[in-house]
């Protein structure tokens, strides 16, 4: 998944995505202990598409973190 593509999705449809994808990564590591995994190599793009979200989802919230407490020292 590319980064335009989660810049494009709406901040629940993040969380949604993220949801799956964290589910859609435990199964495959289930399957990886069992030795059942088709594509050993979709863990690395799916852990990294977590990562990506969680990184926006970070820059995002600083922003809005600074500014509260920017107001708060003023005060």
């Amino acid at each position: 998944m590319k980064m335009q593509e989660i810049l494009d999705l709406s901040e629940k449809e993040r969380g949604e995505k993220l949801s799956d994808l964290r589910e859609e990564y435990f199964n495959l590591k289930f399957q990886l202990a069992t030795g059942k995994i088709e594509n050993p190599g979709r863990l690395k793009h799916m852990r990294r598409d977590i990562a990506k979200i969680l990184t926006l989802r970070k820059q995002t919230a600083a922003p809005a973190e600074k500014a509260q407490s920017g107001e708060a020292e003023k005060k």
